[in-house]
């Protein structure tokens, strides 16, 4: 029986007017990677890349090199973060050239990141940078402007209709109601039936059935923060020992949970009574975003994330029909957030490999 792998993929490696007024010109992801340091013995910063580079995705041949190492290694399809703010389209280059090139020539589908975009997430400050908003004027201008892509032929299906998801759904005003428009604009277009999904987003409170909002498939999000584990040294035993110098003081100024710890916290999860599909990530670590209150993910190796994709295969194959057998990774290439399967300095392809592994177990 096969498993099918899907690997979340982020389009911030290129500079583009609004990060060049925000942050300083010339600014991307990879400004925050290469200027990361370790906090403490162990730590493993800067994560730099190795066989692709501090690539730029405007140029077809960055793009190109990542369909090819993920279609090498058992890598099904990516899906790629959308971003549309009331028409406008950030960070869209990348994807749309895909579109209008026909290249790379590789499985993908997409998702809306649709959050309003803060300084927030460098700890400094929660000054708006662009407003996400909803109407019903701009649900219409938004699905007509997808079509194109849902009809590409390369556009990853499930049940036969394209998947499409969306990040934070429970922010829509009326989820329902945006997502019978979709549909029924999509029908009208000849693009047939969709296949809506969410990202299941970690919270306060359990997670309700995606059929009443009228999605059809819930996506568990890795990490999940509901279920890390337990944060490291999170007492006053602690910080009476890193004022002493015995412990550092890094482990109180961030939030610091163990890989495997992790792992097991969130297969003991009890399966939701809905359609729900697993999602697994190679580590975290945003310290490189952060001076104070990162999330740092510790004791991540190879083998470790070869276990829970493996572990995560085997649920999708014992719980879900055919057509809802996938696994999703996340992330292909978020490395601000020390979290890619992308070769680095550290690993190699040591991911990849293992991913690959475990592809070749779960294939037909």
């Amino acid at each position: 029986m096969e498993c099918k792998f899907i690997s979340i993929v982020l389009p911030q490696f290129h500079p583009f007017a609004e990060n060049d007024r925000w942050w300083g010109k010339g600014f991307t992801e990879w400004t925050n990677v290469a200027k990361a340091r370790p906090l403490f013995t162990g730590h493993n910063q800067p994560q730099l890349p190795a066989d692709l580079g501090f690539y730029d995705l405007r140029l077809p041949q960055a793009r190109a090199g990542q369909a090819e190492l993920a279609a090498q290694y058992g890598i099904d399809g990516f899906c790629y973060y959308h971003y549309w703010f009331k028409g406008k389209r950030l960070l869209n280059y990348p994807i749309e050239e895909n579109l209008k090139s026909g290249q790379p020539d590789f499985p993908f589908c997409l998702c809306w990141a649709n959050e309003s975009w803060t300084r927030a997430w460098d700890g400094e400050s929660r000054e708006l940078l662009v407003e996400q908003g909803y109407s019903d004027d701009d649900d219409l201008a938004h699905i007509r402007h997808l079509l194109p892509f849902f009809a590409d032929r390369r556009y990853i299906r499930v049940d036969s209709r394209p998947l499409f998801v969306v990040y934070r759904a429970d922010d829509l005003p009326n989820p329902r109601k945006t997502f019978d428009l979709w549909r029924n604009e999509a029908l009208k277009s000849g693009v047939g039936e969709l296949c809506l999904a969410r990202f299941e987003r970690g919270g306060g409170g359990g997670h309700k059935d995606p059929r009443d909002d009228g999605l059809d498939l819930s996506i568990e999000f890795a990490p999940d923060w509901r279920n890390l584990g337990g944060r490291y040294y999170a007492t006053a035993k602690a910080r009476l020992a890193a004022r002493l110098g015995i412990i550092p003081k890094a482990y109180l100024e961030h939030n610091i949970f163990d890989y495997r710890r992790m792992v097991e916290k969130v297969m003991a999860k009890s399966p939701p009574d809905y359609p729900f599909v697993r999602c697994v990530s190679p580590g975290f670590d945003n310290s490189s975003r952060r001076a104070a209150d990162a999330t740092i993910i510790i004791n991540g190796s190879p083998d470790a994330y070869q276990d829970w994709l493996s572990r995560s295969a085997e649920w999708s194959l014992a719980h879900n029909r055919p057509e809802h057998r996938l696994v999703f990774i996340n992330a292909w290439n978020e490395w601000a957030e020390g979290n890619h399967l992308e070769p680095c300095a550290k690993f190699g392809r040591a991911y990849l490999e293992a991913t690959q592994t475990v592809r070749q177990r779960f294939s037909a």
